[in-house]
């Protein structure tokens, strides 16, 4: 991060702006998640006017060096404060489009990072308690799934759900090999 020699009135002003700010509304569907996000357009709809009352700006210039790209993030003061800082991202491919993914990946997180901006329900609290414990499934009951599986498909999904140590197990492995022979045949 790098910032203006004093940041005392951008300090005080991007309080004003954050108590200003809703969280961004996840209406984005990703569809190879199915799950819904808060697109940049949302994000940059959250900050606008909040930053605005109280003379605030943001400005966000690409940046891109060995198969990384990314933004730097400015936040402006009318008094000429300033904060900088950067945010890169892996292209997911090597190509104007892996990097234009990236940027704008990079835009939508460093700016929410860069003013405090949640999501709205966001499920962070969530994804960082500990998981729950799954029941634990015995070996008859491994194998009695591994039994009635219809087809590979089945079969393969019946094996993911059986805990590592139950996989592990001669009699279990045993019977999902029989079984997959069977279904094969």
């Amino acid at each position: 991060m790098d910032k203006s020699e004093s940041i005392a009135a951008l300090a005080a002003a991007l309080n004003k702006a954050q108590a200003e700010m809703s969280g961004a509304k996840k209406g984005a569907t990703n569809p190879f998640f199915k799950s819904k996000y808060a697109n940049l357009e949302e994000v940059i709809n959250c900050v606008k006017e909040p930053f605005a009352n109280n003379g605030l700006s943001f400005m966000q210039f690409p940046v891109s060096a060995d198969g990384f790209a990314g933004v730097n993030t400015i936040i402006l003061h009318e008094s000429g404060a300033y904060i900088r800082t950067g945010f890169m991202l892996k292209c997911s491919k090597n190509d104007p489009q892996g990097m234009g993914s990236a940027i704008t990946y990079a835009k939508r997180y460093g700016l929410q990072g860069a003013v405090g901006l949640p999501s709205e329900d966001d499920d962070g609290n969530a994804a960082s308690a500990p998981a729950p414990k799954k029941p634990e499934m015995t070996q008859k009951q491994a194998v009695e799934s591994l039994a009635s599986a219809k087809d590979i498909a089945a079969l393969t999904k019946a094996w993911k759900a059986i805990p590592i140590n139950l996989q592990q197990n001669e009699d279990v492995a045993g019977r999902k090999d029989q079984r997959k022979s069977e279904l094969t045949k």
